[in-house]
């Protein structure tokens, strides 16, 4: 293995973790070593990537307060069922019409409509996605994350959409918390708060959606509960009703800043030559229509003021 691409990586992940970079050019400098090279850690990164995002999320939990956490939850809750529901029923739609086997389809489609890779994961073993099937999902969702976090912000920028609006789209439209955040985060402060949120109150949805399809399938898996929103919601706690610590719960809200920065460098790093064409076109195109879908229905609910937060 060549020293160089070792250290080209190190030097990347050390980069994105200063703050140095914007979660945008953390992630392309992560697509561009993934694309170019051969990855000398490819399973360690996967995990640490894992590792990073749930706990840049906790982190950020300390900059959120709990009273808008909990009204996230509460006024989203039917449109969020709704949402939900449309994204399932038209993924299955679309991958019927694409004849996309039914493995990959359903978890495309969980992975739209709740929160991408974490609903995957969850749901994958319920259903008993072969690893094939899972490295196709995974890569149709990492792919278009990549797109929206780059796009989104000038979509919003174009169409002036504010803070608020912004932040609600992208929990809505974009598959992962971490592109979610990031883009939310280049767009603003507000839309930050917002979009992370939204986002996190909707990855909720996981725990009934796991739950119902293994009853539907009357499987025996063990349903992977996302622990680490529940530890989001208990920094927001501390942060809400712990005001003598502000200090303290500022400084863990910058620094999951900077660990979600350097977990969108690694997720860049995971996508190669390989991974675009083991996806293949069938799974991609059905990740990529009913991703325009939910994307462009949403915005238009939100900028005619059916869906607010």
């Amino acid at each position: 293995m060549n020293i160089n691409t070792k250290t080209l990586f190190f030097l990347g992940l050390i980069v994105s973790a200063t703050g140095l970079l914007s979660p945008p050019l953390a992630l392309t400098a992560g697509l561009l070593y993934g694309l170019s090279f051969a990855h000398p850690f490819h399973t360690d990164s996967r995990n640490l990537a894992k590792f990073l995002l749930q706990s840049s999320v906790v982190a950020l939990g300390f900059g959120m307060n709990l009273q808008e956490v909990l009204k996230a939850g509460r006024s989203g809750f039917v449109y969020t069922a709704v949402g939900i529901a449309f994204a399932l029923s038209a993924g299955y739609a679309i991958g019927r019409l694409l004849q996309v086997q039914g493995a990959p389809s359903f978890l495309i489609s969980t992975g739209t409509a709740i929160c991408g890779g974490s609903a995957i994961a969850a749901v994958g073993p319920i259903i008993e996605a072969g690893e094939e099937e899972m490295a196709v999902s995974l890569g149709t969702v990492f792919i278009l994350n990549s797109i929206a976090l780059l796009i989104f912000p000038l979509i919003g920028w174009s169409l002036h959409l504010t803070q608020g609006q912004f932040g609600l789209w992208a929990a809505l439209a974009i598959h992962d918390t971490s592109s979610v955040v990031g883009a939310a985060a280049r767009y603003g402060a507000a839309a930050l708060v917002v979009g992370t949120t939204v986002k996190l109150a909707r990855a909720l949805w996981i725990v009934p959606l796991s739950l119902g399809t293994a009853a539907a399938r009357k499987s025996d898996s063990r349903v992977q509960i996302p622990w680490f929103i529940f530890l989001f919601c208990l920094a927001a706690v501390v942060n809400t009703y712990v005001p003598r610590i502000s200090g303290a719960t500022h400084a863990l809200f910058n620094l999951g800043r900077l660990g979600l920065t350097a977990t969108l460098f690694l997720i860049g790093t995971g996508i190669s030559r390989g991974t675009l064409k083991q996806v293949g076109w069938r799974p991609l195109l059905q990740g990529v229509l009913l991703w325009m879908v939910v994307g462009a229905g949403s915005l238009w609910l939100i900028r005619a003021g059916w869906i607010s937060f």
